[in-house]
């Protein structure tokens, strides 16, 4: 199962050979057979002028307040949760390392 599988030496590429064969030959028909002359393009529509502003009505202002609040509250969260748990670690590995010293520095005294 863990032995790897080499494929016999007739079949196997060479240093210099592709695996995949090039595309020769290959012609593309052109998208239309009718002659005729190009149109001009449509009008692009103009975009609207820059001095208006985007307005919200009381409700959905008071949902994006909502779904903000929520998002700083969740965030925050997250972040004091990875603070707490990189400090526990902190004074984990101090204990560990005031123990590991006291151990290694009087060995005559157990």
């Amino acid at each position: 199962m863990f032995t790897p599988k080499i494929p016999p030496p007739d079949t196997a590429p060479t240093p210099g050979t592709s695996l995949v064969p090039p595309l020769t030959g290959l012609v593309h028909p052109p998208a239309c057979t009718c002659h005729h002359t190009p149109t001009t393009p449509a009008p692009v529509p103009a975009a609207p002028p820059a001095g208006q502003a985007v307005r919200f009505a009381p409700g959905s202002l008071l949902v994006a307040a909502a779904g903000g609040t929520a998002l700083v509250l969740v965030v925050g969260t997250v972040l004091v949760s990875m603070l707490l748990a990189t400090a526990i670690t902190a004074a984990s590995v101090a204990v560990c390392a005031v123990v590991l010293r006291s151990l290694l520095n009087r060995p005559n005294n157990r």
